[in-house]
């Protein structure tokens, strides 16, 4: 009797451990088990990219922008402005996927699209009698003193200077009109050697989304036949059943040889009857 009740409180006492096992089975901290955290890194990996674009100073890319979430609005898109003095920066440290750079830079090492030429401009302190045409020579400003944006810290301390009387600036008009520094005056400028917009990327981080972005800028439409995002899904084809059998296959037959048929190619009743 004792024996019996001994069992029945083991019983009982295991009934509240998982699975029924014994308590040096169980763990005794409060540690989730090994696959409790699966879902969330499923999730954390299953979270879309994001394209992240940088562009320099006089650079618009609000209307590819748009574009892409009008065609993509499944991956996100960054952008953000990068330094001249550092263009290609953002790309080859990985901060950015692409970038759009004012030419020349160094290319080893990186995919590059030429876009667009900028349109060159001289920028005068106002009240300079460039102001009174529409575009100025270059050949006409050789007694002007010209500033170096580079060695003044880039072009909005350098459009500053200028608006102090200091000297003359060529920029591209983009950049002028970006900044727009008061007490100064912009006019196109005819001689000088413009400027050029590229697009950049790593050479070996070509993929779909790269594609895709390419294709906006250049202007493709979705329907168009390079956009990744219009190849249509090819569905995989079910392989088709075996319809021969399983039997064992019959051995062909081998011809048999037979004398030349004396009657082939003789009409009905050509043929010859011998003497009985």
């Amino acid at each position: 009797m004792a024996g019996f009740m001994d069992w029945e409180f083991a019983e009982v006492m295991l009934q509240g451990y998982p699975g029924g096992r014994y308590c040096e089975d169980v763990p005794t901290d409060n540690t989730a088990p090994p696959n409790a955290f699966e879902d969330a890194d499923a999730g954390e990996q299953a979270a879309p990219r994001t394209l992240r674009i940088a562009y320099v100073q006089g650079v618009t890319p609000g209307k590819w922008i748009r574009r892409w979430e009008e065609r993509m609005p499944g991956v996100p898109l960054e952008s953000f402005m990068s330094d001249d003095g550092a263009q290609t920066a953002a790309v080859r440290d990985g901060s950015a996927d692409m970038a759009f750079v004012r030419l020349p830079i160094e290319r080893e090492g990186l995919s590059v699209i030429p876009l667009y030429e900028e349109q060159p401009v001289v920028v005068a302190p106002k009240g300079h009698e460039i102001s009174v045409f529409e575009e100025v020579a270059l050949a006409d400003l050789e007694q002007e003193s010209f500033l170096d944006v580079a060695a003044l810290g880039g072009p909005e301390a350098t459009l500053q200077v200028v608006a102090a009387g200091a000297g003359l600036v060529v920029l591209p008009m983009s950049v002028a009109r970006h900044f727009n520094v008061k007490d100064t005056v912009a006019r196109r400028l005819t001689g000088a050697e413009g400027t050029e917009i590229a697009l950049v990327w790593p050479a070996d981080a070509t993929d779909e989304i790269i594609e895709e972005f390419i294709g906006i800028v250049r202007g493709r439409t979705a329907q168009s036949s390079r956009q990744p995002s219009a190849q249509p899904v090819k569905e995989k084809k079910e392989p088709r059943p075996d319809r021969r059998g399983t039997g064992t296959k019959k051995a062909p037959k081998v011809a048999q040889r037979y004398a030349p048929n004396p009657d082939k190619g003789r009409g009905k009743g050509s043929r010859k009857k011998g003497k009985r």
